[in-house]
């Protein structure tokens, strides 16, 4: 049987604290799997449930964007998937009985944790203007109020319209196309947070924004880098692709500051050697690399390849560089004016070991590259993508068998919401496609990305705040000023499936709009409707829940936002006004398209490239590879029309002294800022999150003691000269073998340390893995 919500937070003072582990999963993976699963959603259900987890007919785990083989296991899913899928499915329900017990004030005194264990929302709830509770709606007044406010709007550009990587494809391009036809580009994503500055330089570098590998690519590879990425708890499936790479013969390097544990052994839940013959050796080598020193050693990896091809010749791949790439001459100057010993200050590694990593990659047949947020999240992490990419153009390793560039997305539909339209900055070649499709024009200035639309709303330039999915308070950066940004505006509305700080920290108003999430049956217009997502390598497939939702008071993100669509741009003159615009609005039966989503994949065909026969397609179970023009024909549109080199200055965060330079992780029981539970067994952290790792030595030097409560103080300068401070209270410290000067703790309960103006130079993304801080001692009592 499921068991009850908790009634009360979890008491981190009893946190305890062990040794980090050296290996993944294995059988105590598969038994937490399936204790939270049987926790969540009963026996049956869990059985039920687990066995369609990413199958052909059955629905993609909301866990993760790791791609599946076309053979898939019957157990195709891993422990933070089982997770994920359990938090979802769940049997817990919260209600209408639920908020009128439970005023807001006490709600926003729990943490995440508590939040999203109380359950499944089942009903439209409203917060009224100066409520101390939310009440029921219906769906009709509940919509109506939405469209009501964006009508009477001074202009469509002080809406924002946040979307989550959980979205559908087909939920995405509704959305997006509800946004412009009120006139308006402002449509941050989660991606603006995570992998904007992947897709700013392969963009700029290779003519896409996305990853140019196959998952055959990955078990052919030769070398296999891994850099600023913890598959282990973030993509647990990816360990399954690297042991096969290894089986087939790849050396695989794994650079991070922080020893995880799936990438030094794998115990593969589905193979005897996983399960009781010790598992698989992962990584060949374990670059423990300062923070912020990744841009440091792809050059030095750039650096070591041309002095050697100079010295003896036959590294470079000469024929493809002359007959697809501009910008080597450049690069190559940058690369002899760089110094071994400042990338060995930047790096902490000395010559001798960048050398022999570096020679790795000058003798492997072919090398991929793959990443996560620890490269994207720095102020110069444009700059490092690039220079990832300079040392594969070096060896000619775009567009053949077995290399490439990897950015390993998180959420699973993220990169479909691009694919869809969900950006702030779109493509002439999209907005118009989809106005010859709508009979409209779209509108062409870029909106709000999610930093932009945060300073908006705390200037009172936006006053509307809609979020499809995800849970933007505990997302965002500089969580103060997040929420008071958030407090400003007149009406947010969060369309989720489980309550969150998001539902509690809100506009003058505010309107929860449950919605079916993946595990559920969604039958619309007298039959089951599948939808779509967009793996972490451009594949596209269906997905189709089973389970009957957990009320019948719920609608689809579809249904929502066609019904929305319906009341903004129908019936224009009994309405008074479709919405701010002046120009007719997008046309479309609106009723249809919530009726039979293959409607809407046919106006997705008409608009996106690679989507030709997208219906039939999904409905005989296919997968749809999207053309990829450096993987597929080498060809690259950039603005020269060739692969770029490009040089770069070499940037690293230079710590002053008394300071530590921390990141923002994941804990284990953690996926995005869903809390399954408190601990992070792989390492060593049981019973509670409010820790901050140190290594030993820095402990020592800055006189604090080991199991000491200390705040984290942030130091940031901004462009004005004025040094900032943020403080998040009551950290834990921990000893752990990281490199000196660095630190990290988990977020969201660290995202107040970021402020909101210290992004990524180019993409804008805030700098989670590159934030100074002081440790500051308690006073007595404290």
């Amino acid at each position: 049987m499921a068991t009850k919500p908790p009634a009360s937070d979890i008491d981190e003072s009893l946190l305890r604290v062990s040794a980090p582990k050296t290996h993944a999963v294995g059988i105590p993976a598969v038994m937490h799997a399936l204790r939270i699963s049987y926790e969540q959603m009963g026996v049956a259900r869990s059985i039920q449930t687990l066995t369609q987890v990413n199958q052909k007919d059955g629905f993609d785990c909301p866990g993760c964007a790791w791609p599946e083989e076309d053979r898939r296991h019957l157990a195709e899913f891993c422990e933070n998937g089982a997770k994920a899928v359990a938090e979802e499915a769940t049997l817990r329900r919260v209600g209408p009985e639920f908020f009128a017990a439970h005023p807001v004030a006490e709600l926003a005194g729990h943490d995440d944790w508590w939040l999203g264990q109380q359950g499944r929302l089942t009903h439209p709830m409203v917060l009224d203007e100066g409520a101390t509770h939310y009440r029921p709606i219906s769906w009709d007044d509940a919509l109506a109020m939405v469209a009501a406010e964006l009508r009477g709007l001074e202009t469509p550009d002080q809406a924002v319209f946040y979307t989550s990587g959980r979205t559908s494809n087909e939920a995405a391009f509704l959305y997006q196309l509800l946004v412009r036809g009120l006139g308006t580009n402002n449509l941050p994503d989660c991606s603006n947070m995570c992998h904007e500055s992947s897709g700013s330089a392969l963009t700029e570098t290779l003519g896409i924004g996305k990853g140019t590998v196959s998952i055959g690519d990955i078990h052919a590879a030769d070398l296999l880098i891994v850099a600023g990425q913890n598959p282990g708890t973030n993509h647990p499936r990816m360990l399954s692709a690297l042991e096969k790479a290894k089986a087939n013969g790849a050396t695989i390097i794994a650079v991070n500051p922080l020893p995880e544990a799936g990438l030094v052994r794998f115990e593969n839940p589905q193979t005897v050697k996983g399960m009781i013959l010790g598992g698989t050796k992962l990584a060949d080598r374990f670059v423990q690399i300062r923070l912020g020193g990744d841009q440091a050693l792809f050059q030095a990896i750039g650096k070591h390849l041309l002095e050697r091809e100079d010295a003896a010749g036959g590294v470079l791949d000469h024929d493809f560089i002359a007959a697809h790439t501009s910008g080597f001459d450049a690069y190559r100057a940058e690369m002899a004016a760089v110094a071994w010993p400042e990338l060995e200050t930047a790096t902490g590694l000395t010559e001798a070991e960048l050398r022999e990593i570096a020679e790795k990659v000058a003798v492997s047949k072919a090398t991929i590259v793959c990443w996560a947020m620890g490269l994207t999240q720095h102020k110069h992490s444009v700059a490092t993508l690039r220079d990832v990419v300079n040392v594969l153009l070096l060896r000619g390793d775009i567009g053949r068998p077995g290399a490439g560039v990897c950015p390993v997305r998180g959420h699973s539909n993220v990169q479909g919401d691009r694919t869809m339209g969900i950006y702030e900055k779109p493509s002439e070649a999209f907005l118009a496609a989809l106005d010859d499709e709508f009979a409209f024009t779209a509108p062409r200035a870029h909106g709000f990305d999610t930093v932009a639309a945060i300073r908006a709303m705390r200037d009172g330039d936006a006053t509307f705040f809609m979020g499809m999915g995800g849970n933007f308070v505990s997302a965002t950066p500089d969580t103060e000023v997040v929420e008071a940004a958030l407090r400003r505006t007149s009406l947010t509305v969060q369309v989720s499936t489980k309550l969150n700080r998001s539902h509690v920290v809100t506009g003058r108003r505010a309107l929860i709009l449950p919605t079916l999430g993946r595990t559920d049956r969604d039958e619309r217009g007298g039959r089951d409707q599948r939808v779509s997502v967009e793996d972490s390598m451009g594949a596209v497939h269906s997905s189709r829940g089973r389970l009957a939702p957990p009320s019948g008071d719920l609608l689809s993100e579809v249904a929502i936002v066609a019904r929305l669509c319906a009341l903004l741009f129908d019936d224009v003159d009994a309405a008074g006004a479709a919405s701010t615009r002046s120009v007719p609005p997008p046309r479309a039966e609106w009723a249809a398209l919530e009726a039979d989503y293959a409607l809407i994949r046919r106006h997705i065909e008409r608009v996106v490239p690679g989507f030709d026969d997208f219906d039939k397609r999904i409905e005989r179970g296919r997968t749809i590879f999207l053309p990829n023009g450096p993987r597929d024909e080498r060809r690259f549109a950039t603005v020269d029309g060739r692969a770029r080199f490009t040089a770069n200055a070499l940037e690293y965060p230079v710590i002053p002294p008394g300071r530590l330079l921390l990141q923002t992780l994941r804990s284990h029981d953690q996926y995005n800022t869903t809390i399954y539970g408190k601990d992070d067994r792989y390492r060593g952290i049981h019973g509670g999150r409010r820790v901050v790792m140190v290594n030993p030595d820095d402990i020592e030097a800055l006189g604090v003691a080991d199991g000491e409560i200390v705040d984290l103080v942030s130091e940031w300068t901004g462009p004005d000269g004025i040094v900032q401070h943020r403080r998040a209270a009551a950290f834990r410290v921990v000893p752990y073998p990281t490199p000196r000067g660095n630190a990290a703790a988990y977020y969201p309960e660290t995202n107040v340390l970021v402020p909101l103006d210290s992004v990524a130079d180019v993409s804008g993304t805030p700098t989670s893995k590159s934030v100074i801080v002081r440790l500051e001692r308690r006073a007595a009592g404290a």
